[in-house]
């Protein structure tokens, strides 16, 4: 598939604009999302996916549409489980509802760009090395297992590496300014819990990243297609966060099925290793003669374990209403800057970036939400 340097700029242009657009005119005023306007913007994204995989089949043929739509959908299901610590992120840091949008965009945004990193960094490897597929192969297998043998694991420590360097280095307030990522009180600049949260949201999706760039090279080792999958599907994430967040508990079998895409892909990728074999002490050298799985093959499969999953999960939680996972969501309304608007100022305090008439001193507060030093 070749790919001009033209087309990449617009595709990049055109995400840059959809986030201004979205901060423009769907953050605007920041508000609590409803079910009905995140059912609209979902079914936008999910159409906006077909199209431009319809336009791949129109322009360079059903081959890399069929790997595009696989990608996708593979990452979508596996995006589904990153809505589970999301939510717990969300509960932990206490976010107020008409700020969890803007959280996640910019949250979501970042994901996007350091895994735009980490696929240029695959697909150079891929590119020079055909070997390292047995090592996604393994990997995505090993990850299968473990999820499998561990459950959903949807525990969040508020306690990764990036989060631990911003409070090494940047003083942290215990409260809410409304929306802003930094104010400036007697005269020295502070970060607030808004950015902290974004930090959080932004480095557990690049830990999710780990097994959903290599299942993707696994289903096509185009990297406009990998990257265009991922942006679509995180893209379209924060609405799936508002539309089925109360139907997340009942997934009860998602891990199971996750694994089996995991698994499956695993074995895909080993094939096909194989069959492309260029290490010496494998047959001499030479490719190996085994079966490859088609992008149609896999499209089949992911669908029934997607279906199968949903189906079997609300099954068993309508009979066993106790196997149904308890998730503590965010609050509904704000908690620590009533309508979205920091506390009155103190004359000492001097806020800055506009909007509200001031902030509180950076100490323990009753009405702050929880920024977790």
């Amino acid at each position: 598939m070749d790919i001009p340097h033209w087309l990449w700029f617009v595709t990049i242009a055109a995400l840059v604009l959809v986030v201004l657009l979205d901060l423009l005119i769907v953050d605007r005023k920041p508000h609590e999302v409803s079910i009905k306007e995140a059912a609209i913007w979902s079914a936008v994204y999910v159409v906006a996916a077909i199209v431009f995989g319809v336009g791949i089949w129109y322009f360079s043929g059903s081959t890399f549409a069929g790997e595009f739509f696989a990608g996708y959908v593979t990452e979508k299901a596996l995006s589904v489980d990153n809505l589970f610590v999301f939510v717990i992120i969300m509960s932990s840091f206490a976010v107020p509802a008409i700020h969890q949008h803007r959280v996640l965009l910019i949250g979501i945004v970042m994901a996007l760009i350091m895994r735009g990193g980490f696929i240029a960094a695959g697909a150079v490897v891929i590119d020079r090395f055909a070997a390292v597929f047995y090592l996604f192969g393994i990997f995505l297998i090993y990850t299968a297992w473990k999820l499998v043998k561990s459950g959903d694991d949807d525990s969040f420590s508020g306690d990764n590496a990036a989060l631990r360097a911003v409070r090494r280095f940047l003083p942290v307030t215990e409260k809410y300014h409304g929306s802003k990522s930094f104010v400036r009180i007697d005269g020295k600049r502070w970060v607030t819990p808004m950015f902290v949260v974004m930090i959080a949201i932004g480095s557990a999706d690049l830990l999710f990243a780990l097994d959903s760039i290599p299942a993707i090279f696994g289903l096509t080792q185009e990297p406009y297609l990998v990257f265009t999958a991922n942006a679509f599907a995180l893209m379209g994430l924060r609405q799936l966060y508002f539309l089925i967040g109360g139907l997340l508990n009942r997934l009860v079998y998602l891990s199971i099925g996750l694994s089996v895409i995991l698994g499956f892909i695993g074995v895909k990728l080993v094939l096909h290793a194989l069959h492309e074999n260029n290490l010496p002490f494998i047959n001499g050298g030479e490719g190996v003669p085994v079966p490859e799985v088609g992008i149609g093959v896999s499209l089949t499969v992911i669908g029934i374990v997607l279906v199968v999953t949903t189906v079997a999960s609300l099954i068993k939680v309508r009979r066993d209403p106790s196997a149904i996972k308890h998730v503590e969501k965010p609050p509904s309304a704000p908690e620590a800057d009533g309508e979205g608007t920091a506390p009155a100022a103190t004359p000492t305090e001097d806020v800055e970036d506009g909007g509200a008439s001031g902030a509180g001193r950076p100490g323990r507060s009753e009405e702050g939400g929880g920024d977790r030093r």
